[in-house]
């Protein structure tokens, strides 16, 4: 009877008005130049198509009924007919010549980035996102929210719990939420340089008309200018591994004048950064920014207890890395090992107290890491 009642709730569900709210039939036009540009070529090969089946059906089905067999029609016999042939040649070139004028305008415009205003690097991680604004000196990395990790946990947690209610109905944005957003300048052509650290991942913003592959070893280049203030959401578009799912792109489109605001406020975070690495930490500093910097970047794996999921991502508790030599520990974090991919795009801070909290934190008894070590294993 539980199945039963499973099955009528999932139906009501999808015959449900709020469920048709969110279904589209046609193209997202956008919120970019060039993504109205992508909308507009393919409503104009829309209705072309339509054109061409309302002439062809409608000749179909007048021939049909105005020389059917009752009325006494008798077939017309031919075997070939030179004006037909050049009618049937020349309408279809002269279709395809008339779609292949805007859209060859549209795709070189789709590859022309050199009108851009300023630009952004994008790399893929296994399995989160950086973003470099080489100019203005900022560099992050964003991860997936905690309250959806919180609540993909819980969900594991709870699959024979009927009466629990799922992330994806009781989270906001449930995994489509990040830990520190991309920030840019509505009105500015801006310029994106993707590509990737590890696997081959895909940066995609459906509103931007932004979908490019993020290939190690390789930059592609995308542009968009966003026309309106607004937040906008994007996935990872390639199946790169265990976590595809959960890296998500979120973007804040401000105005100019609260993106200079944005910048300064990331630099001084920057110089502040820079100046607590060359700093020694106390245990209980390196203990509570590590836990933060774990449940971003090693929770997903190595899980929130530090039990991991063997044997493919091993325990941290009771760890021989974690209770040993402390630069195996900082080698392995920083380079990485057998899938594990490298942490070493985080700041000497970040990487010294996580490794500080691993090597301290379930029980563990490892040593004390300081910025300076970092710096020196890199």
């Amino acid at each position: 009877m539980g199945k039963l009642s499973k099955v009528i709730a999932s139906s009501i569900a999808l015959l449900s008005t709020a469920v048709f709210s969110e279904y589209g039939l046609n193209m997202t036009e956008g919120v970019t130049s060039i993504s109205h540009d992508i909308y507009d070529l393919h409503m104009m090969v829309f209705w072309v198509c339509v054109v061409i089946a309302a002439i062809v059906f409608g000749a179909m089905f007048y021939s049909v009924f105005a020389h059917r067999k009752s009325k006494g029609a008798v077939a017309a016999q031919f075997h070939e007919s030179t004006k037909a042939e050049i009618l049937w040649t020349l309408v279809p070139v002269v279709i395809l010549v008339g779609m292949a004028i805007p859209a060859s305008k549209t795709l070189i415009d789709l590859e022309d980035t050199s009108k851009a205003e300023m630009t952004v690097k994008v790399t893929g991680h296994q399995w989160k996102w950086q973003y470099d604004y080489p100019k203005e000196g900022i560099s992050f990395i964003s991860n997936l929210a905690k309250t959806s990790k919180d609540s993909v946990a819980s969900d594991i947690d709870n699959l024979n719990n009927e009466n629990y209610k799922t992330g994806a109905t009781s989270v906001d944005n449930y995994l489509l939420e990040v830990d520190k957003r991309l920030v840019l300048p509505v009105d500015t052509s801006i310029r994106f340089l993707i590509t990737s650290n590890d696997v081959i991942h895909n940066w995609w913003v459906l509103d931007f008309g932004v979908k490019q592959d993020a290939n190690p070893g390789f930059i592609n280049d995308a542009w968009a200018k966003v026309d309106k203030i607004g937040t906008y959401r994007g996935q990872c578009a390639e199946l790169c591994g265990k976590d595809h799912g959960f890296m998500p792109i979120v973007v804040d489109v401000v105005s100019k004048a609260d993106y200079a605001k944005w910048v300064e406020k990331e630099q001084a975070s920057a110089a502040a950064a820079i100046a607590s690495a060359t700093q020694v930490w106390s245990k209980a500093d390196l203990m509570s920014k590590g836990k933060k910097v774990y449940e971003s970047n090693c929770a997903g794996c190595h899980k929130m207890d530090g039990s991991g999921m063997p044997p493919i991502f091993p325990a941290i508790k009771d760890s021989a890395i974690a209770n040993g030599i402390a630069s195996e520990h900082m080698t392995i974090v920083l380079h990485g090992k057998a899938g594990m991919p490298t942490f070493k795009m985080l700041g000497d801070a970040d990487l010294a107290s996580v490794i500080t909290y691993e090597r301290n934190a379930f029980g563990n008894t490892g040593s004390v890491v300081q910025p300076s070590d970092v710096k020196s294993a890199r």
